[in-house]
């Protein structure tokens, strides 16, 4: 296959799919301030990981993306602490929970939100997803009726109906198979815009050690519903506002997301790329807190 087709597919993938990047940071910044670490047990056993800050106020559930972990939300922790309950999970494979799973699907990382969520005895909570994330928040919200105010999708949901063959997503998924490490790289790039940030090499660098048998079964688990035609079905069963805080790397289809999603906006900030929490938490925080502040609303 040529460069240029390779290329083409990666990006394809990265709307279809809105991957993270994982999360091992030097030694120095390691952990957000994390002011409490607890654990949780999901409905196979597994143990999770999650991360408390602040106390009072709503619910701040945080979930990270593919080959991430809680620490990726570590320049949001300052900036909302002091007015929200956060609560920052590590899903099953990822960070300091366990990884005996032997299928990371969407569904299956749900029970680990779940079964945080039961484990802080949260009246309601609201979910914010970045990437992935957001289909892991999606599937939450079916798992745990009335006890989620609304989902925010973080540069993910660019177009819940986007249509995936057979053969496009083998041809998408084939680089990671063939030689993980430089799938991944090859990948990674097309999603960040190079700005002379120091977070672009570490981030091409760190997503190249993700674990291959969970990021191999959590993208097969992601993509599936693309196949099928099943992450739009699943954003129609639900009833909670959804509003996506998106980078304009890629354009997001708003009229396509309203056709399934019952309430959907999209607050857009321009310039920023996939990792716009890391990147830009001076233009991000205020409006992510504004996506928070639309849900509690209604």
């Amino acid at each position: 296959m040529r460069r240029k087709s390779v290329l083409k597919l990666l990006t394809i993938m990265f709307l279809i799919l809105g991957i993270g990047f994982s999360a091992v940071f030097a030694q120095n910044d390691a952990q957000p301030n994390i002011e409490l670490i607890r654990t949780a047990t999901s409905a196979d056993g597994t143990v999770i990981n999650y991360y408390e800050h602040g106390q009072e106020g709503p619910v701040l559930v945080f979930v990270h993306g593919w080959s991430c972990d809680a620490s990726y939300w570590r320049e949001q922790v300052e900036y909302f602490k002091h007015k929200y309950h956060m609560v920052l999970i590590d899903l099953a494979g990822h960070g300091g929970s366990g990884s005996e799973r032997e299928n990371y699907t969407m569904e299956a990382f749900a029970q680990d939100v779940k079964a945080v969520v039961e484990s802080i005895r949260a009246e309601k909570v609201v979910l914010i997803g970045h990437s992935m994330g957001a289909l892991v928040g999606a599937h939450t919200v079916r798992l745990m009726p009335g006890k989620v105010m609304g989902l925010i999708a973080v540069d993910d949901l660019q177009n819940v109906e986007y249509p995936l063959g057979e053969e496009q997503f083998k041809e998408m998924t084939a680089p990671f198979k063939e030689d993980f490490k430089q799938g991944v790289r090859g990948f990674v790039t097309g999603m960040l815009r190079f700005d002379n940030s120091p977070v672009n090499e570490w981030v091409i660098s760190d997503m190249s050690l993700a674990d291959p048998k969970v990021a191999l079964s959590a993208i097969n688990g992601s993509l599936d519903g693309y196949l099928t035609g099943g992450v739009a079905k699943l954003f129609e069963g639900l009833d909670v506002p959804v509003v996506a805080v998106n980078a304009d790397l890629w354009p997001t289809d708003v009229e396509a997301n309203r056709r399934h999603i019952k309430d959907f906006e999209l607050l857009e900030l321009e310039g920023l790329d996939h990792f716009l929490m890391l990147k830009a938490p001076e233009r991000f925080n205020p409006a992510l807190e504004q996506a928070v502040k639309m849900i509690l609303k209604k």
